[in-house]
């Protein structure tokens, strides 16, 4: 088995996750006998017969160590509880033998251990502390490969398989905190065993580790937010892991395929948390965040998708199909959002974070490796001494303890005491290095970077033009439904009764209406902007500091007194900058003594002492503990030297605000950054308001714009309906007439007819069409139709058709041509969507010449087009602003 590369597998799932996984291979080591040095020492610094008792310990660690050099057994299973035996037997060699270079110790033993990722990496030492990290590693690579040998296809299989992987997390974390530091400080090293290289191997199980947890969730059928929050903290621990793999010193130390696959494996979660709670949003009506979060999660797979070489063909699968479901999703939100809500869909960078939420944690390994109660070597050092090296650590825990809590009590009390004498902010006013309150400044710096006061008459004149937009809108509407009206009646003044099609009063009572709302929220709105731009007007003064650049200059000054008697201004600043100086010297001097203090500790091992130690512990105690005797007198004499300073700080501080007039500074100081946060309040509540009133603008535009869309279509109709009815009223006309004649030839005695009547004369026998086809039949006795002043002017229809009186040349029986429109006809572009029928009736009860009423089915007559409701929402009646 090749140790580098992960091992990874795979079984059936959920169709949103891969399953595929890593399990990390076993560091490599060399064959070393600890057996004859061992028992060589104990006889040498005990005795012979120490030896012999200790010869069954002796045994069980040579096999302990043989079983880990040749794999006498490689169920993970197996390996795991060798390893655990091992380390701890480990813990008890350290605190019994000591293994080092120096020729007093054990000396003679030398560790070796490849890299488990770069297998031609090899490192050595002559210590127990990398033999322990490296077992350590491979405690966790074993339960990573526990991990990945349970059938994950199964509820149970899951679990398993996560708490092999929380194990694994809980060995790399133990090997981060408690042997990484000390391995490193050997003659040499390998990156595996490494703080970022177990770091990075503890992410990566809890990720899988939550990952298992998703697909459970899934299997048990949970809501879509609490699978989202689940996904997002998988994706968050592969990202943590892909953090370390991308930067040294892992960047270059493990294959591309670790890379790919755990980056592929952040996005994938990542696209996946957006799914699912892209669901939860649907459910909510909040289209507009749901299409925005449905685009990230597309937007990060795509990304990801570049770099995906040498990624499992699995993995790629499972996101193909992730991809797709979010673009359907999309799809549909967008469409709903076009037909519906007309939400704005905000941009992704502008969201807050997925939430998240953890449901594993690196186990515990304290209890798992705990050695104290193992009787290995027990009679080789007497129980008293582990209880005496305890009691040393306590003492020395509490002198770190004590001086680090006076070290953080000194620089608290120099920070409030600063604080108390607004220093040094009075020292940097007079050299003219003013400053304002950070939240402050912030908060200015936010106004200025959205235009400031200057730049809200620009925002003003757009609040104008959108009002102007919307009235011209409605105007045009308006006009639109009234020259319809107009036109309607000049035909049914002309034709009287034959005009048999509804008012049009009738069928626009609904579109009027709410034409005449509309036009109320105009005037409402516009009532709104005025008291905007009297707002703007009456606290134009006082908003105007906020465009000072930069902001500092609008503050109080501090300057030298006009008179000075003896001219000492310049000593008094001199000597208290002098001494801040000074305090800060010995603020930087606690942080060393501190960072003296951890170091220290660290390094602060008196357990070969104790093993070898004849006579008392308390005399050993004191003079160890006597070490730190130097350290804390320093720190002392660092705090009674701040204390003294701070003394003759203060009264120094004294002396300089009765030189400048510090108090009067300070008030006019206090008045003008009461004056910025009024601005500020001001300028926020008038922006916002601004910003109702553009959004309200947006709104009632595209309200208006559909009800004028609706108006022309229900204008187009009645053109084609008033054609057709023209048409029908000509045709009865034209009938009449030829029967007046025929009866008045029958009356003087003439000729009967021969053959068939006229209306039964067979089309063959039509005479030829005798003027061109496009000849109107009748006059156009009123204005042109409505043509709204954007579309371009018709070829062809700036010429009035002949009289009604014109003689018809066709046979009366003959189809007529088509009757040129009494309006000309729409623009291509004023066409109705093709979801509109035109050719069924625009209200209930009217029969045109088109309508077949001898063919028309009970009960199938369609519904009128215009009495559908309106999808859109009326903006709200009441004003948009704060008032």
């Amino acid at each position: 088995m090749s140790t580098s590369s992960p091992t990874t597998g795979s079984s059936a799932g959920s169709p949103a996750t891969t399953n595929i996984m890593l399990a990390i291979f076993e560091k490599k080591t060399s064959s070393i006998d600890l057996y004859r040095p061992l028992r060589n020492f104990i006889s040498l610094t005990y005795s012979e017969r120490e030896a012999i008792n200790l010869e069954d310990d002796l045994l069980t660690l040579k096999q302990l160590r043989s079983d880990i050099e040749r794999v006498t057994d490689p169920t993970p299973s197996t390996r795991r509880d060798l390893f655990i035996n091992y380390f701890k037997a480990l813990c008890l060699v350290e605190t019994r033998f000591p293994i080092s270079p120096d020729k007093d110790h054990i000396n003679t033993l030398t560790f070796l251990w490849y890299d488990a990722f770069k297998t031609k990496q090899k490192a050595s030492q002559q210590n127990i502390h990398l033999e322990k990290a490296a077992v350590l590693f491979n405690l966790g690579a074993v339960y990573s490969q526990i991990g990945l040998s349970f059938d994950r296809t199964t509820v149970e299989g899951r679990r398993q398989a996560s708490h092999a992987f929380i194990a694994a997390a809980g060995a790399f974390a133990y090997l981060r905190d408690n042997a990484s530091t000390k391995a490193s400080m050997g003659s040499s090293t390998t990156v595996d065993v490494g703080l970022e290289c177990a770091g990075m191997l503890e992410r990566l199980m809890l990720a899988q580790a939550q990952e298992c947890v998703f697909e459970n969730t899934i299997a048990k059928g949970s809501t879509p937010g609490v699978c989202a929050k689940i996904s997002r903290q998988a994706g968050l621990y592969y990202e943590e892991a892909l953090a370390a793999l991308i930067v040294a010193p892992l960047k270059d130390h493990f294959d591309k395929g670790w890379i790919s696959h755990v980056q592929l494996k952040a996005a994938l979660f990542y696209a996946e948390a957006c799914y699912r709670y892209s669901l939860e949003l649907h459910e909510k009506e909040e289209i507009a965040e749901e299409i925005a979060r449905l685009k990230s999660g597309i937007s990060a797979l795509t990304e990801a998708k570049k770099s995906s070489r040498g990624a499992a063909a699995q993995l790629l699968d499972a996101m193909t199909k992730l991809e797709a479901n979010l673009n359907r999703n999309l799809e549909r939100a967008m469409k709903e959002n076009d037909r519906v809500y007309l939400m704005r869909v905000p941009s992704p960078s502008s969201l807050p974070p997925l939430p998240a939420f953890s449901l594993v944690k690196p186990m515990s390994m304290n209890e798992v490796l705990d050695a104290s109660k193992e009787k290995m070597f027990a009679s080789l050092v007497p129980d008293s001494s582990a209880k005496a090296l305890s009691r040393y650590t306590e003492m020395v825990d509490n002198v770190i303890r004590t001086q680090a809590e006076r070290l953080q009590q000194g620089s608290e009390l120099t920070r409030v005491r600063l604080k108390e004498m607004d220093l040094p902010d009075s020292i940097l006013a007079l050299e003219g290095n003013m400053t304002l309150p950070t939240d402050l400044k912030e908060d200015v710096e936010a106004v200025q970077i959205s235009g400031g006061p200057a730049g809200l008459e620009a925002e003003l004149q757009q609040l104008r033009d959108l009002k102007r937009v919307n009235q011209e809108l409605l105007v045009q509407t308006e006009e639109l439904l009234q020259k319809e009206a107009t036109e309607d009646a000049q035909f049914r003044s002309q034709f009287g009764t034959r005009w048999t099609r509804p008012q049009s009063s009738t069928l626009t009572k609904n579109l009027l209406d709410r034409l005449n709302r509309f036009a109320g929220n105009l005037k409402q709105a516009a009532e709104s902007d005025a008291r905007i731009e009297r707002s703007v007007r009456d606290n134009a003064a006082l908003m105007s500091i906020l465009d000072r650049r930069p902001i500092e200059s609008a503050l109080p000054t501090l300057a030298k007194p006009i008179m000075s008697l003896d001219a000492t201004e310049d000593a008094i600043v001199g000597g208290l900058k002098q001494s801040l100086r000074q305090l800060e010297t010995l603020g930087a001097q606690r942080a060393g003594l501190e960072d003296m203090l951890k170091e220290m500790k660290r390094k602060d091992d008196i357990l070969p002492k104790l093993m070898t130690i004849t006579g008392s512990y308390e005399d050993l105690f004191r003079k160890e503990i006597s070490k730190y005797d130097r350290i804390c007198e320093d720190i002392a004499h660092n705090i009674e030297a701040q204390e003294q300073l701070l003394y003759q700080i203060q009264a120094q501080n004294e002396e300089f605000s009765a030189t400048f007039n510090l108090e009067d500074y300070k008030a006019s100081r206090e008045k003008c950054y009461k004056q910025i946060q009024a601005a500020i309040a001001k300028y926020r509540e008038i922006k916002e308001n601004i910003n109702e009133g553009l959004k309200f603008y947006v709104t009632l535009q595209d309200a208006i714009t559909n009800v004028k869309q609706q108006c022309s279509d229900f204008v187009m109709t009645r053109n084609i309906q008033c054609r057709e009815m023209i048409d029908d009223v000509q045709r009865h006309m034209a009938g009449l007439s030829f029967q007046d004649r025929k009866t008045s030839v029958s009356y003087d005695g003439s000729y009967p007819s021969v053959g068939p009547p006229p209306h039964q004369i067979p089309r063959s026998t039509a005479p030829p069409q005798t003027e061109p086809p496009n000849t109107p039949p009748m006059p156009h006795p009123q204005s042109p139709y409505y043509r709204p002043p954007e579309q371009p002017t018709m070829p062809g229809y700036g010429h009035p058709p002949p009289p009604y009186g014109t003689p018809q040349q066709s046979h009366p029986y003959h189809a007529p041509p088509a009757p040129a429109a009494p309006y000309p006809p729409q623009h291509p572009q004023q066409q109705p969507p093709p979801s509109h029928d035109y050719g069924q009736p625009a209200y209930p009860g009217w029969r045109g010449p088109y309508y077949n009423a001898h063919g028309q089915q009970p009960g199938s007559q369609p519904r009128p087009p215009y009495t559908i409701p309106s999808p859109y929402t009326y903006p709200n009646q009441g004003g948009y602003y704060k008032q």
